[in-house]
């Protein structure tokens, strides 16, 4: 037994051996016999972007050739926010929480690619109409009325109050409290569509004084589990999430703002009819399901301060759908969305300063692989003739089709594309 000990104490650096639980693995904990009421503020304030390169299909010129893509745009976005949260104990191991973002600022950019401008865009010298009508049957020859898709250089601006969040998380085991086991946390996340519902209404680009909503009307559920345990420095942990989305009543559907000009959707006359209903048509926001792995390391441990590193790796997979995207706000509209997996890692920086309060600091790095931005499928055999037809049958037409950007060898794609977030917070502690 001492030789077990004095292993122990080798491997763990000769740190006593004392259970607490990552952050992952925190729960709000009440009604216990040395903590009757245990209780969670977090204060945050968030900066997140997302920079990514649009370029665009082009067919191979000669029979048996590989598919081309022409740079169009450097896209860039950044979300400005601060987080509140609050987390407590409703029984030993057991909390419920609630958040709220203020989201300070979203806004886009849309700009050329070196060696693109409005002279060889093809944004720009677009001879289509959204439902694949030439704009003037001399464009493609004398460039006779041409109709840009959008203009660039374009911004958009938004804003307000985010979606609320309310959480249900069980400590199912307590390292503190049994140091056979390690800490695991199962927990249920809802958001719901408290925000002002985004829209498309007038011009993308509003102002920074008139900023555009960011709510999309769809009800969140974030179903997790954690488990962390602590080895005397370390204490890695384990997180996988999955987010289930669920439409709310007046989602917004494209149909909702069919009359705009000039026209963005192919054959916005299907709207509303059989087989093209808002539930057909409108918002299908993505699936998500992830994973993270890492570790705390207490770096500095004294009665009165603590100075602890995490380090983190990350992996989602984000399910196809049609939703706000790098294209919708320069579009107008809803796209429809190829899947895409996210990798990349996350550092924190946290400094226990007593046992009220604690501050962080964290930064972390996502690359996106490549995906479709504009995916739309062109219809639906209602027929029964096992082809969609376009002529004879212009009501298998899907409304939000656009002949311009859904079309095999005009679609719009995401590369290069990467998310970083910097979020500087702290905790008070009760």
């Amino acid at each position: 037994m001492s030789r077990l000990r004095a292993v122990v104490a080798a491997l763990t650096l000769g740190v006593p051996f004392v259970a607490t639980a990552a952050d992952v693995t925190r729960v709000a904990t009440s009604f216990e016999d040395d903590d009757p009421f245990g209780m969670f503020i977090d204060v945050g304030f968030e900066h997140a972007q997302r920079r990514a390169k649009i370029v665009r299909e082009v067919l191979p010129t000669q029979t048996g050739g590989t598919r081309q893509y022409t740079p169009e745009l450097w896209y860039r976005s950044g979300d400005t926010r601060l987080n509140l949260d609050v987390a407590f104990g409703i029984s030993p191991d057991v909390e419920l929480s609630f958040g709220l973002p203020v989201v300070l600022a979203r806004d886009e950019q849309w700009n050329f690619v070196a060696g693109r401008n409005e002279d060889n865009s093809s944004i720009t010298n677009n001879c289509l109409r959204a439902n694949g009508s030439l704009t003037d049957p001399t464009c493609a020859t004398l460039g006779a009325q041409q109709q840009a898709l959008f203009n660039v250089p374009l911004q958009a601006y938004r804003g307000g109050l985010g979606n609320m969040r309310f959480g249900f998380a069980w400590g199912i085991f307590n390292q503190r409290k049994d140091e056979t086991k390690p800490n695991w946390v199962v927990g249920l996340d809802y958001e719901a569509p408290t925000a002002r519902q985004l829209n498309f209404e007038g011009l993308t680009a509003t102002s920074p004084e008139t900023r555009g909503a960011v709510g999309d009307r769809v009800h969140k559920y974030t179903v997790y589990t954690a488990l962390s345990r602590k080895i005397g420095l370390a204490d890695p942990y384990f997180r996988m999430h999955y987010t289930i989305p669920v439409r709310g009543p007046g989602a917004y559907t494209n149909c909702d703002n069919r009359n705009v000009e000039p026209q963005n959707l192919g054959r916005p006359q299907n709207c509303g009819i059989e087989g093209w209903d808002r539930k057909t048509t409108g918002i299908q926001a993505p699936h998500v399901a992830g994973v993270s792995f890492g570790s705390e390391f207490l770096v500095l441990d004294r009665p009165s301060r603590q100075f602890t590193l995490d380090l983190r790796a990350i992996g989602n997979y984000v399910s196809e759908g049609r939703y706000y995207n790098e294209l919708s706000g320069a579009l107008r509209k809803l796209l429809y969305t190829s899947d895409y997996a996210q990798i990349g890692g996350q550092f924190t920086i946290k400094l226990k300063l007593s046992d009220v309060l604690s501050v962080r600091g964290t930064g972390m790095m996502l690359y996106n692989t490549d995906h479709v931005l504009t995916d739309e499928k062109i219809g639906k055999d209602t027929s029964g003739n096992g082809a969609v037809d376009l002529t004879n049958n212009p009501e298998e037409i899907n409304p939000n089709f656009d002949f311009r950007t859904d079309f095999v060898s005009r679609r719009f794609y995401a590369t290069e594309s990467k998310d970083f977030r910097l979020d500087l917070g702290a905790t008070f502690s009760f």
